[in-house]
């Protein structure tokens, strides 16, 4: 594994949850429907949102980032 974070792009639910390697995170129904930047570490997984603030949560799960911009709109 590289010492640097992945980020990825993730939106967030109608309840303002997202999914990060297979982890639920809860931002808070402020941000739903928000697409936020998620730097995704051995250990942290840290959420910038919008306004500027970030949210650093521990990871539970071992699974690397597959998508790197997933719950983007289809076009057909």
């Amino acid at each position: 594994p590289s010492g640097e974070p992945v980020r990825v792009q993730r939106g967030a639910a109608s309840n303002g949850v997202i999914v990060v390697v297979g982890q639920k995170v809860s931002l808070g129904r402020a941000y739903a429907g928000a697409t936020v930047t998620v730097a995704v570490s051995d250990t942290t997984l840290t959420v910038q949102l919008g306004d500027g603030d970030t949210q650093v949560v521990r990871r539970t799960t071992t699974k690397h980032a597959r998508s790197l911009k997933a719950g983007r709109p289809r076009t057909a």
